[in-house]
């Protein structure tokens, strides 16, 4: 993996996790909708910024193509239709939570996921982790069990992201799509299930009686949500599943900062035995993400004389400066 492949994806991770901390306090501002009608609504407007993104990307002829493939093949349908419904669980709890008091859950099973990947990345894909990150799972696995030795169980919400997550990653790793190509796709297959859901509970009758929600709001929560997550899907193509796991940390610290200063969740000391590991394991992280950084870009100067890295890194500036035009 190149260094400017391994930075972008970094940037990306970051960028998806502060855009789905702000979604989480964004919910507060569509009342009267509940958990259900945002995720429908979510589902409905993020479908045209996910198609404009296709279209601005020149990605239609693989949708296109794609789709050809998905009505011929029905165990390729069956695997889109299992990713669909993973994926719309997660997108679901993560606008239930913050209504019904639950944010620091959800954000409990987003800091236990990473955990989990980096877990899953060693021991299924052979991944190799250096002493950092092994230093950030051993933090993070310190507040982990202050918590379950505090509660002697994990809230529902906790779990749910923490086990869902996991098989979708797995999922689309195996079905090695563009990234774009396919969230496209997922969310092609929930919008007819989410239209069903705001035609059943009357919430078109709900929005039309409110203009700011209908026609600034809703389509604002469409715009986060398709920039969101086209980033985070890009970057788990950038980035190994360890590091894309460990860079998960970064979203679960902003998601308690918006619990707890939006949504005026309590946090007690208890909460700060469990979350001040993980902070550090996020601390860890980051130091680790900025060495590896470093670490390619002096690996690509020492293989190369001066005057080839120089032209190398031309071609690479060239070859986005064509990729952002495209």
């Amino acid at each position: 993996m190149n260094q400017h492949g391994l930075g972008r994806g970094i940037a990306l991770s970051v960028a998806a996790s502060a855009l789905f901390a702000l979604m989480s306090g964004y919910t507060k501002w569509l009342a009267p909708l509940d958990g259900l009608d945002i995720f429908a609504w979510r589902i409905v407007w993020t479908l045209p910024g996910a198609l404009l993104l296709v279209a601005v990307r020149n990605r239609w002829p693989q949708l296109c193509a794609l789709r050809a493939k998905l009505a011929k093949n029905v165990r390729l349908l069956a695997a889109f239709a299992t990713a669909s419904a993973l994926l719309g669980v997660q997108l679901w709890i993560f606008l239930w939570a913050p209504l019904h008091g639950r944010a620091l859950d959800v954000s409990l099973g987003y800091f236990l996921l990473p955990l989990v990947m980096v877990l899953l990345g060693r021991f299924y894909y052979g991944e190799r982790l250096d002493a950092l990150q092994w230093a950030g799972v051993a933090a993070a696995a310190v507040g982990v069990a202050h918590e379950f030795i505090v509660t002697k169980a994990f809230a529902w919400p906790t779990l749910v992201v923490m086990l869902g997550y996991p098989p979708y990653f797995m999922l689309r790793r195996r079905l090695n799509v563009d990234a774009l190509v396919s969230f496209a796709i997922e969310i092609m297959f929930m919008a007819p299930v989410a239209l069903i859901m705001l035609i059943v509970r009357h919430s078109f009758a709900t929005v039309a009686g409110a203009p700011l929600l209908s026609m600034v709001l809703l389509p604002g929560l469409g715009a986060l949500s398709t920039i969101a997550l086209a980033s985070y899907l890009r970057a788990s193509r950038y980035l190994p599943l360890a590091l894309f796991g460990i860079l998960g940390y970064v979203e679960p610290v902003l998601l308690v900062g918006v619990a707890v200063m939006l949504l005026g969740e309590p946090f007690s000391a208890t909460h700060f035995a469990t979350y001040g590991p993980i902070w550090l394991a996020v601390a860890l992280t980051g130091v680790h993400s900025v060495r590896l950084v470093l670490r390619e870009r002096a690996r690509a100067r020492s293989r190369l004389p001066m005057s080839e890295y120089h032209a190398s890194v031309e071609h690479e500036i060239g070859a986005q400066e064509k990729e952002r035009v495209d």
